[in-house]
């Protein structure tokens, strides 16, 4: 069964839905998160991320290509 994929706007501590659905996929890893269990994700890149594991992983990617 596939599951409505959400578009959201992220902002610092919460976020806006664009077009309602059940998940978002996580920029890092591609699992699904459900939107009621959604707690990590980057307001620069408007990315959701499905744990602090991936989050940590786009950001040290993200810095070592700034510098």
């Amino acid at each position: 069964m596939n599951k409505k994929k959400a578009k959201l706007l992220y902002k610092h501590n919460s976020f806006n839905i664009i077009e309602e659905g059940e998940i978002v996929i996580c920029a890092v890893s591609g699992k699904e998160i459900p939107l009621a269990k959604l707690t990590y994700w980057n307001v620069d890149l408007q990315e959701p991320y499905f744990s602090s594991v991936e989050a940590n992983k786009r950001f040290k990617n993200f810095k070592k290509k700034k510098l």
